[in-house]
């Protein structure tokens, strides 16, 4: 009778268990700087947030710090100021991602084509982007000043002013004031984005469908729609949320003001945490604001979803 040895086993069978578990951990060890640096400085905060939303902590106060539930969120639901700065909100972040998405298309199909200077013109145009918040907030809030700025009287000599007038002191304009400086401020992402995405399609296409006899308006249609949709799906979610937080020129150029009609959430929460120093009900304002704007994030990825199962 003939006895043949066993076949060796395969590498990974012959690993010991010491072994298995280095080679598992090994990934995990190399990214741990990174994962600690996000727990410390992300994690942490935002849980120390969301657990001084249930509590009383406001700084002037030596004897705060307690448990008190859900107090804040009830005098949230009747808490008129917070309704208004919501209804701000929206208006704040539709206007100025729609215009900003506009605009920063235009300049990027612009900025495309190739002509003389067009590296210089892209300089300038992302100069904006380069600028400070608060520094822009600044300008813009000289220049529709009527006693040193110019718009006043440029918005008098077209007639939309009865006479040049500061709009950020009228309640019933005020709020247009800040949203021309986040546009401003923010075309230049909107160009960079849309820019790198159209210098992605491929130049074989549009030269064919022009052989086809399409036009320009065809082609706009069926090729670079289609091709920058995802760009434009990402870019607005992300911008959506960015501008919804962001309230640096709110607080540079009207602080809130006139009678609140400027007053978005995010600066609602800088209001009441900094200046009334009430970190609790702070707290609990962004802990609201964090989880609409959660809910909005899930329902644009949920649609994009849809829109590529369809398709």
């Amino acid at each position: 009778m003939t006895f043949y040895p066993a076949a060796a086993p395969p590498d990974g069978d012959r690993r010991t268990a010491k072994q298995k578990i280095a080679a598992y951990l090994e990934p995990w060890l190399y990214s741990a700087p990174v994962l600690i640096l996000i727990v410390a400085i992300m994690l942490v905060p935002l849980a120390l947030g969301i657990s001084y939303a249930f509590r009383d902590i406001r700084l002037l106060n030596p004897f705060s710090g307690a448990f008190v539930g859900l107090k804040h969120f009830r005098e949230l639901a009747g808490d008129g100021a917070f309704r208004g700065a919501l209804v701000n909100t929206l208006w704040w972040t539709f206007s100025s991602v729609i215009l900003q998405f506009l605009f920063g298309l235009i300049l990027a199909l612009l900025l495309n084509r190739p002509f003389r200077g067009r590296a210089l013109a892209q300089a300038l145009c992302f100069l904006p982007w380069a600028v400070p918040s608060f520094l822009s907030g600044l300008d813009w809030a000289w220049m529709f000043n009527p006693v040193v700025g110019p718009i006043p009287h440029w918005l008098y000599a077209l007639g939309i002013l009865s006479e040049p007038s500061n709009i950020l002191s009228d309640p019933e304009t005020a709020m247009w004031g800040p949203i021309v400086a986040n546009v401003w401020w923010g075309i230049p992402f909107f160009a960079i984005t849309m820019l790198a995405a159209l210098q992605a399609i491929p130049k074989d296409l549009y030269e064919a469908a022009e052989i086809d006899g399409a036009g320009p308006i065809e082609r706009f249609r069926s090729i670079t729609v289609p091709f920058l949709a995802p760009t434009m799906a990402i870019s607005i979610l992300l911008r959506t949320v960015w501008i919804a937080n962001f309230a640096d020129l709110i607080i540079v150029m009207t602080n809130g003001g006139p009678a609140d009609r400027t007053q978005i959430v995010a600066s609602y929460i800088f209001t009441q945490a900094f200046r009334r120093l009430d970190f609790g009900y702070a707290s609990a304002i962004a802990l609201v604001l964090l989880v609409l704007l959660l809910a909005y994030s899930m329902l644009i990825v949920v649609l994009r979803q849809t829109m590529l199962t369809r398709h």
